[in-house]
């Protein structure tokens, strides 16, 4: 009449997403890649690759590329941003570097110095060609 669940089974199939905080107040030098959401505001002299949300707090400084599924920028990116959905680009940024986006918002009070193309073919477009020049 009753059926029971086992919950650790319930549990461990269900997905868990981490959130990667680098704080203020902290250098990182090398290549990020995370499955997880990711919020800099400390400095990052590198690339960071995310299958989900990228946020550049107000105190965050990255010297690379940014290649995620969604960004928040109120900090600083040199750099070229490529993201599949929403680019926003909020208060006091200063965004230097090209901008390839499914959708961007830009606030009044940010800096953007760079090229832009959006569309949700654009990302798309630019991942095929880069995995072609890369396997040939």
């Amino acid at each position: 009449m009753f059926t029971s669940r086992n919950s650790t089974t319930e549990m461990s199939k269900e997905k868990t997403t981490a959130t990667t905080l680098i704080g203020a107040g902290t250098v990182l030098k090398g290549n990020i890649s995370s499955s997880g959401d990711l919020r800099i505001d400390g400095t990052l002299v590198g690339n960071i690759s995310s299958t989900a949300k990228i946020v550049i707090g107000s105190s965050g400084v990255v010297e690379g590329d940014l290649n995620g599924d969604s960004a928040d920028v109120v900090g600083k990116v040199s750099g070229n941003i490529r993201v599949k959905e929403l680019l926003h680009l909020r208060d006091d940024c200063v965004v230097n570097g090209n901008i390839y986006a499914g959708k961007l918002q830009v606030e009044p009070s940010a800096t953007f110095n760079g090229q832009c193309q959006m569309g949700a073919n654009v990302v798309d477009m630019l991942n095929t060609n880069e995995l072609a020049t890369s396997v040939g």
